[in-house]
């Protein structure tokens, strides 16, 4: 078994797809044609959105929507970058809310932000192994 992909459920996926490009510079890798579902190229691991009516689709359970204006979700993703301050930046010029500047954290600078859909985004500098 591995791991495939993470599927975050939004309200308006070009919308997020388009932040996600902005503040990080990842580009979707594909989108279906009545804009649903997206999937951002990240690598090996998918990071896709889906709407509400798609999640409702595939489970009858109910869930708890991410969202800005709430407490966050109890996850977070992290995202490796070669310059936090400049990410961190470019991420709050594009709209993500600033949670914590950059700073020393051990061997790696950290910030944080949070995504205008709601979700938890640590911004981590890669280390030379």
């Amino acid at each position: 078994m591995h791991f495939l992909k993470t599927v975050i459920y939004v309200d308006d996926v070009e919308e997020v797809l388009d932040f996600y490009f902005q503040a990080f510079g990842l580009s979707a890798h594909s989108v279906t044609e009545n804009g649903d579902y997206g999937e951002l190229d990240t690598g090996n691991v998918l990071l896709a959105f889906a709407t509400h009516p798609v999640a409702q689709s595939q489970f009858k359970q109910t869930y708890i929507r991410s969202q800005p204006k709430q407490p966050a979700l109890g996850f977070e993703l992290t995202l490796g970058c070669e310059n936090v301050s400049s990410c961190y930046d470019k991420a709050v010029a594009a709209g993500a809310e600033p949670l914590s500047a950059p700073c020393q954290k051990g061997v790696h600078i950290q910030a944080y932000v949070r995504a205008i859909e709601g979700t938890l985004i640590a911004l981590v500098s890669e280390c030379a192994s």
